[in-house]
């Protein structure tokens, strides 16, 4: 366990992001310079609102080995926030490598900035104290069955909710005190959108009731900010649009405020992207007017759909001199339409009852079938069949 002695505050108050993908493209456009824009406004949001911490829950890069650029953003933002002397906590998600993220661990925890090790059967713990008394803050990378298996012995987990499970009650958690805890995993329950990993039949799922022993949970992972059972147990989402699923999302950071045991005070603080993600929808000449686009920043992403009969030659070409970040240019007529009745059709006649079923089940709940479900809709089926 790490002690940090620092002079005594009022109440900790912690600013919790995730998910920055620093690095990532889009559609084949970087993102490189909206995220140093975005990760400019961070440090401006948490020298106003005075936070002691930053909780940072995993995916930091895009990819397990990162560009240099991006090495690079990360370092000046870690930087800046040790410069303003906030604490930061930091954990490795399923896009990171865990091995990379822990890199000069050591070195850092003199600048107070805590990075999650590779798990090796233990949780980086770190205690802090202010006029209400202790914190616990456990910083738990991105778990999977497999790791566990390969750390630990006795009865080893099959399914990533057992496997967290197991590694939540080998913390030695104190409930009299304060706890938090930071992490990167899927809570069931949790709304997706297009720019996420998504794991075959939901297998990556964990049950919020394994997190009810934490006063409060910073989780990543989930790209769209939402609290799950309770308002304390939230994914902070994405600081920046990753995918045209987002484009009506309103991007922003926790604040949290930790009082007294069980009183967690949460304050979201709204983000303004460099470039939005915008959809458009219309013909051709609608959307080319100069009355329709002249009032928009001419340097959002753009997903245009057009509604015209007839393809538009040399569309993307054309549409890109009034929009220079199109991104996507997609149709929406009477002939795309009959396409998709047609398609929808043969897709039925293909899939069975039960495969029916279960998209149908998806798509009204955010998440699969159990295997114990998907049994009992089988026999269900074969029952009304005869």
């Amino acid at each position: 366990m790490i002690k940090i002695g620092l002079e005594k505050r009022v109440a900790m108050k912690f600013l919790h992001i995730s998910d920055l993908h620093i690095g990532k493209r889009v559609n084949g456009f970087s993102m490189i310079e909206d995220q140093k824009y975005i990760l400019k406004q961070i440090l401006e949001i948490a020298e106003k609102k005075q936070v002691d911490g930053v909780l940072i829950a995993g995916d930091i890069y895009d990819k397990p080995v990162p560009s240099a650029e991006a090495v690079q953003v990360l370092d000046q933002f870690l930087t800046e926030l040790a410069e303003q002397k906030r604490m930061v906590f930091l954990i490795s998600g399923n896009h990171d490598s865990a091995e990379r993220i822990a890199f000069g661990a050591q070195l850092m925890k003199g600048k107070n900035i805590y990075l999650s090790p590779v798990y090796d059967g233990k949780i980086t713990k770190v205690l802090l104290t202010d006029s209400y008394g202790e914190i616990f803050i456990y910083l738990m990378p991105f778990i999977k069955p497999a790791v566990v298996r390969h750390v630990l012995e006795g009865e080893l987990p099959e399914t990533y909710h057992d496997a967290v499970k197991l590694v939540i009650e080998q913390m030695e958690i104190d409930h009299k005190k304060r706890n938090i805890l930071v992490a990167h995993q899927f809570v069931t329950g949790a709304g997706r959108c297009d720019s996420e990993e998504v794991a075959v039949g939901g297998l990556d799922n964990v049950d919020a009731e394994i997190l009810e022993e934490f006063d409060y949970v910073a989780l990543g992972h989930i790209h769209s900010p939402q609290s799950i059972k309770r308002e304390t147990i939230r994914y902070c989402g994405t600081p920046l649009k990753y995918s045209f699923s987002e484009a009506k999302q309103e991007k922003s950071v926790t604040i949290i405020e930790c009082k007294e045991k069980g009183q967690v005070e949460i304050e979201t603080v709204l983000l303004y992207p460099l470039r939005d993600m915008r959809k458009i929808k219309g013909t051709y000449l609608e959307i080319t007017d100069r009355s329709f686009y002249q009032n928009k920043n001419a340097e959002d992403y753009v997903q245009i759909t057009l509604t015209d009969e007839e393809d538009v030659l040399d569309g993307l070409q054309k549409l890109r001199v009034f929009y220079p970040n199109l991104m996507q240019l997609v149709y929406d007529n009477s002939r795309t339409k009959q396409s998709q009745i047609i398609e929808m059709a043969q897709d039925m006649e293909i899939k069975s009852e039960l495969e029916l079923f279960e998209e149908f089940y998806k798509l009204q709940n955010n998440q699969a079938m159990s295997e114990k479900q998907v049994d009992y809709v089988r026999k269900l089926i074969e029952e009304i069949k005869g």
